[in-house]
């Protein structure tokens, strides 16, 4: 995060350590979504042994309302600092998203069985995936990918104009419509999580897993690429797919 954050000048800084500035993803497009992947399996042994133990779901869930909302206030606190001109503060933020992506990946996984897990990240992403090409927004019609003209952009614009992020202003990145995919990084990682809690599977077995299914998520969200392109700013299903099974690669090797 200190490469990514502090990099320099962008025109002398490494190509890896920049965001990709539309389509596409870099080195540095990965850090958010294996986060979030990793808040999502570390959900799993917390919340799974607790409730092995007995603990009312309930009040997991409002010990999890509260955390999170805790991480979105600091997140809201960063983003005022120095002056906290409430005019134009920022809303959104990165531990803003953090916050909702930990609170309804751990509303969906104290609640659901892992094929429910699936079937809501189905949902997520095919949700996403409607509202993106289907729905027409006003002056551009639908099925708009471009910065400007796209729905994620348009309700940014209506709910959060004056609160968005400095350098895009008229849309965020962690806005309100990416949060739907970003939701199923975390129930990725849960998923994972659950296999690796399995004890009927050898250690070699669970990782044999994790390595085939990352390298079928990751083929996956290539392949979703051609249709809705792999872009971390409006954090498309492709994108979300193909970091999370990097992801589960990645945390093999």
């Amino acid at each position: 995060m200190i490469l990514v954050n502090n990099n320099g000048d962008s025109k002398t800084t490494f190509a890896p350590l920049l965001h990709a500035e539309w389509h596409g993803w870099t080195f540095t497009d990965l850090v958010f979504p294996f986060f979030l992947w990793m808040v999502g399996v570390a959900m799993t042994f917390s919340f799974a042994r607790r409730v092995e133990e007995g603990a009312d779901k309930g009040r997991l869930l409002l010990h999890t309302v509260r955390r999170a909302a805790l991480i979105f206030l600091l997140g809201l606190l960063l983003n005022g600092f120095p002056y906290y001109n409430l005019e134009t503060l920022r809303i959104p933020g990165v531990l803003q998203r953090i916050a909702v992506c930990y609170l309804a990946g751990s509303a969906l996984f104290l609640y659901l069985t892992w094929r429910g897990l699936a079937a809501a990240i189905v949902a997520l992403c095919a949700t996403y995936w409607a509202l993106m090409t289907l729905f027409p927004v006003p002056g551009y019609g639908p099925g708009v990918l471009e910065p400007i003209g796209n729905f994620a952009q348009w309700v940014d614009q209506a709910v959060l104009a004056g609160h968005m992020y400095s350098r895009t202003k008229v849309w965020d990145p962690e806005g309100i419509v990416s949060t739907l995919p970003a939701i199923a990084n975390v129930l990725f990682g849960a998923l994972t999580g659950m296999l690796l809690r399995k004890p009927e599977l050898a250690p070699a077995e669970r990782a044999s897993w994790i390595l085939v299914s990352g390298g079928a998520l990751a083929f996956l969200g290539a392949f979703l690429d051609h249709f809705l392109p792999i872009n971390k700013q409006i954090w498309t299903p492709s994108y979300a797919v193909f970091t999370s099974g990097l992801a589960d690669r990645k945390s093999v090797v």
